[in-house]
């Protein structure tokens, strides 16, 4: 009871609360981005904590839309604007979820690397359609968002996780997204850990 109460944490306003969360997790993660993308992020995980945000309504109930589905939409589209709000879509929901849930993708057949593929594939496509329309001002945060997508869910993961005790099961996790990801937030967590990534075929747990 008491370690969970430790873990509540009263929030009077979420922005703010996002705000101040990803501007650290930033700086731990020694990750700049421009005063626009670090914006657009915390606006976007505000959004997205309210869950109707983020599911959709299938006739199977509430669901998270598969990301392939997204991207046939945005394929499939009448038009550019629409194109433009499927794409964003999909690289906003690849985003947060490879962000929040990356501990979740160790159960599942689709796996972290593959959400930051479509991500920062979908936001690199953004940036371009952009480049001369109404949402031209949009055309640089997307372009940075897709550039720099691996070490900005490393940024998310710091702000999800927060003070979370790992297990031996999460190390080996932390192994395998470093892996297949090269995540650099996941290395260090290793190193720190007692574990060195980099002796392949040798690892040893040593905490």
């Amino acid at each position: 009871m008491g370690s969970t109460a430790k873990r509540v944490l009263p929030v009077a306003n979420l922005r703010e609360f996002f705000k101040e969360s990803l501007h650290g997790a930033l700086l731990k993660q020694h990750l700049a981005v421009e005063d626009q993308t670090e914006h657009y992020v915390v606006n976007l995980l505000t959004l997205f904590a309210r869950s109707e945000a983020l599911y959709d309504n299938t006739p199977e109930g509430v669901r998270l839309k598969p990301l392939v589905a997204m991207l046939c939409e945005a394929l499939e589209a009448p038009g550019a604007a629409d194109r433009n709000r499927s794409l964003q879509r999909l690289g906003d929901v690849s985003l947060f979820v490879a962000g929040f849930f990356a501990r979740g993708f160790a159960a599942k057949l689709i796996d972290i690397d593959y959400h930051i593929a479509m991500g920062g594939g979908a936001y690199g496509a953004l940036a371009q359609a952009t480049l001369h329309g109404r949402g031209r001002v949009l055309a640089a945060v997307f372009a940075e968002l897709s550039e720099k997508f691996q070490p900005m869910v490393d940024a998310l993961n710091e702000v999800s996780e927060g003070s979370y005790s790992h297990s031996d099961q999460d190390i080996l996790r932390l192994y395998e997204i470093w892996l297949k990801s090269g995540s650099a937030r996941c290395y260090g967590l290793l190193k720190r850990l007692g574990v060195d990534p980099t002796n392949a075929g040798g690892t040893t747990f040593t905490h």
